[in-house]
């Protein structure tokens, strides 16, 4: 309970402390430009609704992932491997993105400038679509998510283990935190095309009548590549890596400092 808590208040200060870089992530990203889509203008745009989704999103990740680690480590005779971390994790970031997708649709929206507040973001995103409207994206988000949790946790777990047997005993919070932080930079890195076609998808609004220019990841990166090359599909790194590995240490920093609280309470039984 006290690792979902701290998940959750961890989230939203990450969200809401750094969401002007979220911002220009965002922007640089879009179809139509980092200048027409607002430029360095207005980046607590959409702040609102990303910390409304923040701690939920949080909260689900780090509850899913406990679990499933719990749940695979004991069908695998209590032994762990660097797969279970990366299939629990990517069981979190499944759960999580309930709560993310119809927050990032809104925030990413109102970002751009495509809507002036919240409530004609959500009306329109509804009136539109439905309720189905507020998920568009939904599974570039999770096919972006998977490879970055693949990535991330079994690296964030072997760091610790690399930093743990240089010094002799077991990392302290502040240490996990640093190689949360670490595995975020690399795993952001590595998986910015995804989140290039994620935003891509959720910010496109064509003509009535008029067709869909992007219709599902592995074409979104196509059509990008065609038009922009490479550096299209790359478009704000900087950013994003930036964002990510900033958030990864308050992140994981609360993740770890929960964990330290539970193990001297006893909370966190032996066993997990």
């Amino acid at each position: 309970m006290l690792a979902l808590i701290a998940g959750g208040c961890a989230g939203t200060t990450v969200d809401v402390a750094l969401h002007p870089l979220d911002t220009l992530r965002t922007r640089i990203q879009s179809q139509e430009g980092f200048w027409k889509a607002g430029g360095f203008k207005g980046t607590y745009k959409g702040i609102g609704s990303a910390a409304l989704g923040s701690a939920p999103g949080a909260a689900a990740f780090f509850s899913t992932y406990e679990t499933m680690k719990q749940v695979i480590k004991s069908n695998s005779g209590g032994k762990e491997h660097w797969t279970h971390h990366a299939l629990a994790s990517s069981c979190g970031e499944v759960a999580a993105c309930l709560f993310r997708v119809p927050t990032a649709v809104v925030t990413q929206n109102m970002q751009v400038g495509a809507y002036d507040s919240f409530t004609q973001a959500v009306s329109t995103t509804y009136g539109r679509g439905g309720f189905g409207g507020f998920y568009v994206g939904y599974t570039t988000t999770v096919m972006r998510e998977i490879p970055f949790a693949f990535i991330q946790f079994p690296l964030y777990e072997g760091l610790k283990k690399a930093w743990a047997g240089l010094q002799g005993e077991a990392t302290s919070p502040n240490q996990g935190a640093t190689c949360g932080s670490i595995a975020g930079a690399i795993a952001s890195g590595i998986t910015t095309p995804l989140d290039v076609a994620k935003t891509r998808i959720m910010l496109e609004k064509p003509a009535e009548g008029q067709a869909k220019q992007y219709t599902g990841t592995v074409q979104t990166l196509q059509v990008i590549f065609k038009a922009e090359g490479i550096p299209g599909l790359f478009k704000g790194l900087v950013p994003r890596v930036g964002w990510i590995t900033a958030g990864g240490f308050i992140f994981f920093g609360a993740y770890e400092w929960a964990q330290a609280g539970l193990w001297k309470t006893g909370i966190w039984g032996k066993g997990s």
